[in-house]
């Protein structure tokens, strides 16, 4: 069963190891390979004279673990492993190898209650941890914070760290300091986040001090932030306001499984230097200085009710129901076999992950221990070679001890027996060792910022002229009321004055209402419209079906919106049915296939010196200056954005050496029969209608407005910025790459002034739909401009 290391000294002990392990020497500790622990009936009783139960011995062992640990700790004993400096055992020398979760949840508990580290490694999931309950209580209270109730339930999680005695001591005036706290996190998370929220309750209430007094307090400190991360990421990803972020966590944690996903899985960065309690499945392949293995002679007979075996030729079988004679005990039986040669190879992996020293327990349970793997390796009089009995009558005590205590002479001390001695009523604590004190200096900071370097964004190249043109707070974070006034990429028209039509052709753009007229303003709403037109199928047999269920999905996160997915999705229907003009030869959206759309096409392309710091940087730089030249250059008199490089003059003259960043809301592939072209499609969703009372129409998206609209809000920029991002994209993706025959352009798709198939058209182009074709090789042009003139 173990492999051997060379024997040396005797008070060297030779890890029990295989034939792969590299070998280990512990000096100065109880000697012998395997230590096996006896928990006798007697010391598991009651004191009444009555047979003590399983869970009694159970929780006996764990305990017993503990105190070895404890004493393994404070012996003084050294450990000499290859790739390990030689010194005193540590914590985190230490695996506790147990069959399951529950068993691992009472030997951790036992450890921390001994001053012991100890950590539950795994794949459990930071759901199903005390940390995220306490986050859903503090949530509870911040959905509520001048509610008596869930605000005093709040005031003793860690998260805010009262204790009983302060609560009661503090009565009816509890409030008087709780209730302002409470209410001034829950303004921190609508306004600015769960991130500064976090930020405000570590100082707030002193959480990082607290915690790291506790033993698991690395722990609880690591399980803290990394939910605090999650909710974070179901804020950004599925733009849920606090409400909706309360019933998220609570339905994470219901939803807790033991194999989780990595967003799930708890981290273990501050778990170096403490017990791992790991569970023996999980430990194929590792392997420890010293384990222990408290568990194995504990295992419960039970009958299968639906077997599972392996046939005469090998096939894997499930038995479901009794048919044509077949007999559910031989299956049973056949379960049970296999069953039982598992457990034997579950109890090899936990005893041979050791490199110094195992040790082990046994006790004596008439129903539990007879099948054990254990107790069936010890007393099953089977021979070497051979496989134990499946079930293995149990010993007395005494008799145990006694045929123990013989292995224990015939292996030469490698194998040592020991009869587990009454356990303290309080069980004594661990001190680590003093840490030699640090000698502390002053850092000193010697280098010089790159101020030059960045990350580009349109956004970025533009918020300050938004700052300038629109005079608005910021959104709320995560917002359980209705958004006031934003600031976003989005920002709505001036208003014209309602002047009476002049022609035919006015007069009907000003008829034809527009479909979203209704519907409210701001980034909240643009979000959905993305949201929705990103997951719908437009090949769908019934579109306005489609569009509905879509607005069912995405509308169901929001808590907070004053339309229903009915009203929504047939609002939205006329902008699949709207024709796109001739960039897209009269297309709908409707009309293109969901295999040649590309939505939401994320970009983070180098720029000019984006691998170099600012000594390295040899040239100009461009700037957004270099970027107006270039179109002033580039442009023709008669093209609707020959006065935009004046407008880009005004804006802030930034270096762009770094990255560019964007994201493209639609790519269309348009294959006519021949090569295929791609367009740049862009959702807007702004109100460009004019003082209040004026009916929203179809006139106020008119290709002159549009044009407008566009220059006043710098999407030409924002445009050139993201045929650069699809121009090197297709030089990838491409065969035969070509811009002029394969860069089509792009469509700015103002979705409130798209009527459906009747949009009045104006010179051949619909309203509420603005097409722009780059001049001949303007954006290679600017591509290798922000590349620093590569190709």
């Amino acid at each position: 069963m173990f492999g051997r290391a060379a024997l040396g000294d005797p008070t060297i002990v030779p890890g029990p190891v295989e034939a792969e392990h590299q070998g280990g020497r512990l000096e100065k500790w109880r000697p012998g390979a395997v230590r096996v622990r006896v928990m006798t009936r007697q010391l598991a009783s009651d004191g009444s004279g009555s047979t003590a139960g399983v869970p009694i011995i159970r929780d006996l062992v764990a305990r017993d673990v503990a105190r070895d640990i404890v004493g393994l700790l404070d012996s003084g004993a050294e450990l000499e492993i290859r790739g390990r400096e030689e010194g005193p055992v540590r914590p985190g020398d230490i695996a506790v190898l147990v069959g399951t979760n529950g068993q691992a949840t009472m030997v951790h508990e036992a450890l921390l209650a001994t001053g012991v580290p100890a950590v539950l490694s795994g794949t459990s999931s930071v759901f199903s941890t005390p940390m995220a309950k306490e986050w859903l209580v503090l949530l509870r209270a911040l959905d509520r914070p001048n509610y008596s109730l869930t605000a005093k339930s709040a005031a003793l999680t860690q998260l805010v760290g009262w204790d009983a005695a302060r609560l009661a001591a503090a009565g009816d005036d509890a409030m008087d300091e709780l209730g302002p706290m409470l209410s001034g996190w829950a303004h921190v998370l609508r306004t600015r986040g769960v991130p500064a929220l976090l930020e405000a309750v570590m100082q707030d209430a002193d959480v990082s001090a607290r915690l790291l007094a506790r033993t698991d307090g690395e722990r609880l400190l690591t399980d803290l932030r990394h939910i605090a991360e999650a909710l974070h990421a179901a804020v950004t990803l599925e733009h849920i306001g606090a409400g909706a972020l309360l019933e998220w966590l609570s339905r994470q944690i219901q939803l807790a499984l033991p194999d989780a996903t990595d967003e799930r899985t708890r981290r273990l960065e501050s778990d170096a230097d403490a017990v791992q309690v790991v569970t023996i499945h999980r430990s194929k392949g590792l392997e420890f200085p010293i384990t222990y293995v408290p568990f194995a002679w504990d295992k419960f007979p039970r009958s299968a009710k639906f077997p599972r075996f392996h046939a005469e030729d090998g096939t894997r079988s499930l038995f479901v129901k009794a048919d044509g004679g077949a007999d559910l005990e031989t299956y049973q039986e056949a379960h049970a076999a296999e069953e039982a040669g598992e457990d034997l190879r579950e109890v090899y992996v936990a005893l041979t992950r050791a490199q110094c020293q195992v040790v082990t327990w046994w006790s004596r349970s008439p129903k539990n221990t007879r099948e054990a793997p254990l107790h069936r390796l010890l007393f099953g009089g089977h021979e070497p070679g051979e496989q134990p009995d499946d079930r293995v009558p149990v010993l007395s005590d005494d008799r145990a001890v006694q045929r123990l205590t013989e292995m224990s002479r015939a292996a030469g001390g490698e194998l040592v027996v020991e009869t587990v001695e009454p356990l303290p009523a309080v069980a004594a604590r661990w001190h680590p060792p003093a840490a030699a004190a640090s000698t502390l200096s002053v850092a000193t900071f010697d280098r010089s910022l790159d101020r030059s370097w960045r990350r580009v964004s349109y956004t970025g190249l533009t918020a300050a002229a938004y700052e300038a043109a629109h005079d608005g707070g910021h959104e709320a974070a995560i917002a359980s009321e209705p958004e006031g006034p934003v600031l976003d990429d989005e920002p709505n028209g001036s208003p014209v004055a309602d002047v009476p039509a002049v022609d035919l052709l006015e007069e009907t753009m000003r008829a034809e209402r527009s479909p979203m007229a209704d519907l409210p303003g701001g980034t909240s709403f643009g979000i959905v419209v993305h949201s929705v037109l990103e997951r719908v199928d437009n090949g769908a047999p019934d579109v306005r079906a489609e569009l509905v269920e879509r607005s069912r999905d995405v509308l169901s996160r929001w808590s907070t919106v004053t339309y229903g997915p009915e009203e929504f999705g047939s609002a939205l229907l006329p902008a699949l049915e709207t024709p796109l003009g001739p960039l897209a030869a009269g297309r709908r959206l409707r009309d293109v296939a969901k295999r040649d759309q590309l939505a939401e096409l994320d970009f983070e392309l180098p720029l000019v010196g984006g691998d170099l710091v600012a000594a390295e940087m040899t040239g100009q730089t461009p700037s957004v200056r270099t970027i107006a030249a270039l179109l002033r250059e580039r442009l023709p008199s008669d093209d609707p954005f020959a006065p935009y490089p004046d407008l880009l003059d005004e804006l802030d003259d930034r270096s762009l050496r770094g990255y560019l960043v964007g994201s493209i809301d639609l790519v269309l592939r348009l294959d006519d029969g021949e090569r295929p072209r791609y367009l740049v499609a862009d959702y807007k969703t702004n109100w460009l209608g004019g003082f209040e009372g004026d009916t929203l129409s179809a006139w106020h998206y008119r290709p002159a407005a549009l044009a407008d609209a566009m220059l006043a809000a710098h999407y030409p920029l924002q445009l050139l910025l993201y045929l650069v991002g699809l121009h090197r994209y297709l030089r990838w993706r491409q065969p035969g790459y070509e811009p002029d025959v394969h860069l089509g352009g792009g469509l700015y798709l103002f979705l409130r002034g798209m009527c459906g198939p009747d949009t009045p058209v104006v010179n051949g182009v619909p309203c509420g739909v603005f097409g722009w074709q780059p001049p001949s090789t303007l954006v290679d042009d600017l591509s290798r401009l922000l590349a620093g003139g590569a190709a």
